[in-house]
């Protein structure tokens, strides 16, 4: 973690032409309006986990990697999370640790989430931007901050409950981070879609894989369908890792459907890995696995193999479309057979071209340049709202 850097710009931007003409000129496409080159930016991350998080976990691992990629394009990066966090960007802790790791017996993540949400809201005057990664839960809090606030959307939207809120608080511009995912709610106040992003020096390519095996990554839940790995896995004759955690919602699902099947030969269940083991745990396998039967909103594991040139083979669901070039990253499937068939000609996929479909559009830099775009979008009207003194925080 680095302090905050010294600002670059002016508080204020001073035009000496009059409401009129300013909004005269912009119209014209030979007038340029100096852009903001410096943006402060208040992130503002879930407490389950660390971020980034120590061993399994989306959304804090985006939003870390956000940071850093921000505060490398030189901009302010004000961080507000749990105080383990390693970041590049200044940290505001509001707990002591990620909640999903404390031992403590009795703890409430509504309250750790309202204290977060009051510090961001205490401080709010002192950003340009606000984002948030904590679903809806700022919205009766943040309303007069709309406006400069960006909430992007980690998860599934074809919940009971969801539609009402969104539709109670339109004014919040949100961001998917895939197109699939608005599906449920199509008339939400889509901003942009931005899809995640990881440094590419993070997951090293693996040209010649060493461990021979199929790889599943993730949660042992019921939608992700480790037991349709496990089945592939035994029909192909090819070995299978999985390497995943188990939530106690899940506990029983792993004992009645899952542990069973691991009793049969070539498959090793390793648990949960953290950041240390993952890029050889990925580049090491012949291919990811990815059976999913839900509406997968993103997929981050897709974009981690594919960084260490392992190719992908994924159920059509959700975004899965949107991240794999089937035939070129991996092979998207509709059936058993189907993933079959991919498993048998997986290898003679070229993994320097895995890894350049990653390069082309799953970086943290075009995450980050991404999100950029849309923060400009929001300062826009408030930089060209007046010809007198236009102050960018109010």
């Amino acid at each position: 973690m680095r302090g905050r850097k010294r600002r670059s710009y002016a508080r204020r931007i001073v035009c000496a032409v009059s409401d009129g003409a300013l909004r005269a000129q912009a119209t014209k496409r030979d007038v340029e309006i100096p852009a903001v080159k410096t943006i402060r930016i208040a992130q503002v991350a879930p407490l389950y986990e660390s971020v980034p998080p120590r061993l399994y976990g989306g959304t804090e691992r985006v939003v870390a990697h956000l940071c850093d990629a921000l505060t490398e394009l030189g901009h302010e990066v004000t961080l507000f999370a749990t105080a383990e966090a390693h970041t590049r960007a200044q940290l505001v802790p509001v707990r002591d640790q990620a909640i999903r790791l404390d031992d403590s017996p009795l703890k409430s993540d509504l309250a750790a989430h309202l204290t977060l949400l009051h510090e961001a809201r205490r401080r709010a005057r002192q950003f340009d931007i606000l984002h948030f990664h904590t679903d809806m839960l700022h919205f009766p809090m943040f309303e007069s901050y709309a406006d400069r606030s960006v909430t992007t959307i980690h998860g599934r939207l074809d919940l009971k409950d969801l539609s009402p809120v969104y539709a109670r608080w339109p004014e919040f511009p949100l961001v998917s981070i895939s197109d699939a995912q608005r599906r449920p709610l199509p008339r939400a106040n889509w901003f942009g879609t931005v899809s995640h992003g990881l440094p590419d020096e993070q997951y090293p390519f693996r040209e010649h894989p060493q461990g021979g095996y199929l790889a599943f990554l993730g949660r042992l839940a019921a939608e992700k369908r480790p037991d349709r790995a496990i089945r592939l896995a035994q029909a192909t004759g090819v070995p299978l890792r999985i390497a995943a955690k188990v939530d106690t919602a899940d506990q029983q699902y792993f004992e009645k459907a899952i542990a069973p099947l691991l009793r049969e030969p070539g498959t090793e269940f390793i648990g949960e890995i953290g950041e240390d083991r993952k890029a050889q745990f990925l580049g090491d396998a012949r291919a990811l696995l990815f059976p999913i039967d839900w509406p997968e909103p993103f997929g981050l594991v897709m974009i981690e193999a594919m960084a260490c040139g392992t190719p992908v083979i994924a159920w059509n669901r959700g975004s899965v479309p949107e991240v794999i070039e089937s035939g070129v990253s991996g092979y998207i499937v509709n059936s058993e057979e189907e993933a079959r068939q991919a498993i048998r000609r997986v290898d003679s996929l070229d993994r320097r071209a895995v890894r350049r479909a990653f390069e082309r559009r799953f970086t943290a830099e075009s995450m980050a340049r991404g999100y950029l775009e849309l923060y400009r979008r929001l300062l826009e009207p408030r930089r060209l709202a007046s010809g007198r003194e236009l102050a960018l925080r109010p």
